[in-house]
């Protein structure tokens, strides 16, 4: 069984992942399939060993370009700065060695290499193939018997996972979307990222480069109604899949109900995801929450509130929290 955890950006699904994690039998696939090329990671057809280590094996731009101006995210995990590290903020990092092969080994430039060489040798396969492939090693590698992939954002996603894998499990997990929203508008990366995908990069002043530009746009945040629009496309892209899903194949989750009653949601989880018995998972995994993090709308302005709820409000709709 192929089993994922979605959510749309900031909604709390990198503590559900993490929580996941302590389950022993359980190795945590972290933000595998965001930072891929969004036109090829989901490509149809046979693609080959060396196409497939090509693809796994590249940079992300935003990243490299946010790393570069000095920012950092609680998500970015390789260690820049240690004695046997190859890069530096601002080198363009091979996307996988960013979070994902970081959270599985403080040595990740090796692991790196090995899983290229296992891509590499691969026979052409569909991309499904592959990625199964590749989570399965990386599964026995760390003394596991199930993966779970979670990235950030992937309920934007859902589709291209259920052309992957149409027989699958998710887990979504949704934050109050204001306040999801708010996160994003604080976060780096997500900065560029709302700015590239609305369109809202600023006029060019005289002698300004791209360099100066997106400089401006990683440190101011953007308009309360452009998060409110971008987390609320992500809520719709993932529900308009949602029909091609039997219900037994997708749960939903609140994190105020992770974060208030951590012991009971991952022991639904844990139920839904059929992982194998772990005395112990619920209580060591629960004890990580730290509670809600502090509020952000009450602290706005009247008209950015006004503005920011009403551009959540579709997805608040779907996902249950506004009639």
């Amino acid at each position: 069984m192929e089993r994922f955890v979605v959510g749309t950006g900031r909604c709390g699904s990198t503590l559900l992942s993490t929580m996941l994690a302590e389950h022993r039998e359980v190795v945590s696939i972290h933000e595998f399939f965001t930072g891929l090329d969004r036109a090829r990671r989901f490509a149809p057809g046979p693609v080959s060993g060396a196409e497939f280590a090509e693809l796994i094996g590249a940079e992300q731009p935003v990243t490299t370009a946010v790393l570069a101006r000095g920012y950092t995210s609680d998500e970015i995990r390789y260690p820049f700065g240690a004695p046997q590290a190859r890069y530096r903020p601002g080198d363009p990092v091979p996307w996988l060695l960013i979070t994902m092969l970081s959270r599985l080994t403080d040595d990740p430039d090796p692991l790196f290499e090995e899983v290229l060489a296992f891509a590499r040798a691969r026979p052409d396969a569909p991309l499904a193939d592959h990625y199964r492939s590749l989570f399965e090693l990386l599964t026995a590698r760390f003394g596991g018997s199930v993966w779970i992939e979670r990235s950030g954002s992937s309920l934007d996603y859902l589709d291209g996972l259920i052309d992957l894998y149409p027989s699958a499990r998710f887990v979504h997990i949704h934050r109050d979307g204001p306040e999801a929203a708010l996160s994003i508008r604080e976060h780096p990366f997500f900065r560029l990222g709302v700015t590239f995908f609305l369109d809202l990069f600023p006029e060019v002043a005289d002698g300004e480069d791209d360099a100066a530009i997106i400089d401006r746009v990683v440190g101011t945040p953007p308009p309360c109604w452009a998060v409110g629009r971008y987390w609320t496309d992500q809520v719709l892209r993932g529900f308009r899949a949602l029909p091609r899903l039997d219900r037994d194949q997708f749960l939903q989750v609140r994190f105020e109900d992770l974060v208030a009653t951590p012991q009971d949601v991952l022991a639904q989880i844990a139920s839904f995801f059929e992982l194998p018995a772990d005395d112990g998972f619920v209580d060591r995994a629960g004890a990580m929450v730290r509670g809600l993090p502090p509020a952000r709308l009450g602290t706005l302005p009247v008209e950015e509130r006004d503005e920011l709820l009403v551009a959540c409000r579709p997805g608040q709709v779907l996902l249950g929290r506004a009639d």
